[in-house]
């Protein structure tokens, strides 16, 4: 495991931490940005770990210039996009700090960015599929990433108050679907669930800032599946300077700034219930003897696959509040319940609340 990030508040936060919290916060995608703000190279290297490379390990540097290879030969042959060879020519690094930049150049190392994001997302899919591992398996490669960040996060005693999950049981798992209009296993998220509570109100986005940073890769964040009705934006650039300046920068990605994202329509939600949720495809990385046992074909897609995990976080305070009355979560698997037995013996449209 590679040395521990330092974890920053929010009064230390960068224009790059503001960009991808507030990203996860509103379930963007990057295919959408126009730009990244990476500074130093260690910055660089943070974000290819959490991708699933190591910048030290000439295999993978292979593997990522591969990627960028088949990127940029796919927009030429769709596109015809004219990528000039001192851009064609870089390599990842080079390619990360120029897209960081102003300029023509700086918009065709973006393009060839959200392709690489894309073409590896695609092949890590494509990979799952073909290794020979189960479910259970795959799902103990991600527990324990996730248990190592965390683990690491306690060590270095963060604000974390608590932390709790893993896998939704078959029970849960068919009343989720049952309660779904759409009753389509493959669209069940949180087959994999994590909860954090951080200690105060203040530590959930610096809390969120390092998993980004050590965990799951901003990027990977589920479009459109975040939900957030934990952080008043409008409170929290009052109250921080350096964020009120951060979120109002002209190169601001085009997402509207200072808003939230879209609720998750959850029916069986209380409109008390305070939480930022979202969903992650985390990149993992599939030992070699998993690899080595695959048909021919997985050998030029890499070692790394993705696996959908839901994250909720809440600080303390709003935990607790959680638990009160309606909001709580017995109240919610009753409603859940009961809407489900309605279905199942009527039919119909179920019954229920939306949530906030």
């Amino acid at each position: 495991m590679s040395e521990p990030v330092a974890y920053r508040s929010v009064e230390r936060f960068t224009l790059g931490d503001m960009e991808s919290v507030w990203n996860i916060l509103r379930g963007g995608s990057v295919i959408d940005w126009q730009r990244l703000y990476f500074e130093t190279d260690d910055e660089i290297a943070e974000f290819l770990r959490v991708q699933g490379f190591d910048p030290d390990d000439a295999d993978d540097m292979a593997r990522v210039a591969s990627i960028q290879h088949e990127s940029i030969e796919y927009l030429r042959r769709t596109f015809e996009y004219p990528i000039p060879r001192g851009v064609a020519e870089l390599d990842i690094f080079g390619l990360l700090k120029l897209a960081s930049t102003r300029g023509h150049r700086q918009v065709c190392a973006c393009v060839i960015l959200k392709a690489i994001h894309t073409i590896h997302h695609l092949q890590g899919r494509e990979l799952l599929y073909m290794v020979p591992m189960s479910d259970a398996q795959v799902f103990g490669l991600v527990e324990a990433k996730i248990f190592g960040v965390m683990g690491e996060m306690m060590s270095l005693r963060l604000p974390i108050a608590e932390f709790m999950g893993g896998r939704k049981s078959r029970d849960s798992l068919y009343t989720k679907l049952l309660s779904k209009s759409e009753n389509i296993a493959a669209q069940v998220y949180d087959k994999l669930r994590f909860r954090v509570v951080t200690q105060t109100p203040d530590d959930t986005l610096a809390v969120l800032n390092y998993l980004s940073r050590r965990l799951f890769p901003f990027n990977f964040v589920i479009p459109g599946e975040s939900k957030n009705t934990l952080v008043d934006p409008v409170a929290l650039r009052a109250r921080y300077a350096n964020v009120d300046t951060l979120l109002g920068h002209p190169l601001a990605h085009p997402n509207k700034v200072g808003a939230t994202a879209d609720v998750v329509d959850n029916k069986f939600s209380a409109r008390s219930y305070r939480v930022i949720h979202f969903v992650v495809d985390i990149p993992v990385r599939i030992p070699d003897e998993a690899i080595a046992r695959a048909p021919e074909a997985a050998r030029s897609l890499g070692k790394v696959v993705f696996v959908l995990v839901e994250f909720q976080l809440v600080d303390k305070v709003a935990a607790e509040a959680n638990e009160q009355g309606e909001a709580s979560h017995a109240e919610y698997k009753e409603r859940q319940r009961n809407a489900v037995r309605e279905r199942l013996s009527l039919g119909g449209t179920m019954t229920g609340r939306r949530g906030q």
